[in-house]
């Protein structure tokens, strides 16, 4: 092939990543998967974790004595295993209504969470803000949180030991709140709750029995829709199925002449 060719072909590509790159915003090319059998181990490993802490989980003795939100917090201020390996964050708590029906819960703060402490402050809270007003709900109608109380280093996913120590503050923050309805945002969020490894594509369309009080949904977290604006159609339809549930049990008829598209 001529040079003035290859010049010609690494120019077209440049171009295209860089239109790519505009569009869709930074992307990186992903890991190598691992081998199968690795894959399996560590799913093995995962639901490990799970089988052998659910009983030290259930019974963590300091949250449970919380008998108000505000004192669950101030026991959550005090906590060092809540935080991560990223010194100097700040608490988030959680923010809303503390007697909600409706409970929305992340995987964990990112940098403008850590800098408020508020959950889901940024454009993924932004989206999660208009998700919710296609739905006639407000931020404050609702209540919002995260699995972890403190950021991780470079917005990694949670580790499944940070997962198991804040469990129980979480717990005792579901039972204060007693909401209806709890919707896990992300796969993290869904698999920690639902002590699970499935896709989210197996955990989505339903609603799920947890700890035999709620219903809990799964759809994508914001941020997700933030890189891959294609499954906004599929979280469209389980904000929908979210709303259809919560009209049937209140009675409330005020939305169902017609729910705002969030597209």
């Amino acid at each position: 092939m001529a040079e003035d060719e290859q010049h010609r072909i690494i120019n077209s590509i440049r171009e295209y990543l860089k239109l790519e790159q505009e569009v869709y915003g930074p992307f990186q090319v992903p890991e190598p998967a691992p081998a199968p059998q690795k894959e399996e181990a560590m799913a093995v490993s995962d639901e490990n974790i799970w089988a052998e802490s659910s009983e030290s989980v259930q019974d963590a003795a300091e949250p449970l004595s919380a008998n108000s939100l505000d004192e669950l917090r101030a026991i959550c201020e005090k906590s060092d295993e809540l935080r991560t390996d990223l010194a100097g964050t700040n608490l988030v708590f959680g923010t809303g209504n503390p007697g909600a029906d409706i409970m929305f819960i992340g995987e964990a703060p990112g940098a403008q969470e850590d800098k408020q402490g508020e959950p889901f402050v940024g454009r993924a809270g932004q989206l999660l803000n208009k998700i919710l007003a296609a739905i006639h709900f407000n931020r404050e109608d609702v209540y919002i949180a995260n699995i972890l109380k403190h950021r991780p280093p470079n917005n990694r996913d949670p580790l499944p030991e940070e997962r198991l120590r804040s469990l129980p503050y979480l717990y005792r923050q579901i039972d204060l709140i007693d909401p209806r309805w709890i919707v896990c945002l992300g796969r993290v969020s869904a698999q920690t709750l639902l002590e699970t490894t499935e896709p989210m594509k197996t955990l989505r369309g339903r609603f799920h029995p947890f700890r035999n009080n709620f219903e809990l949904m799964v759809t994508f977290h914001p941020a997700a829709l933030l890189r891959n604006p294609a499954w906004k159609r599929d979280t469209w339809e389980d904000m929908k199925m979210l709303r259809r549930s919560y009209d049937e049990l209140t009675g409330n008829r005020d939305s169902q002449s017609g729910v705002s598209d969030a597209r």
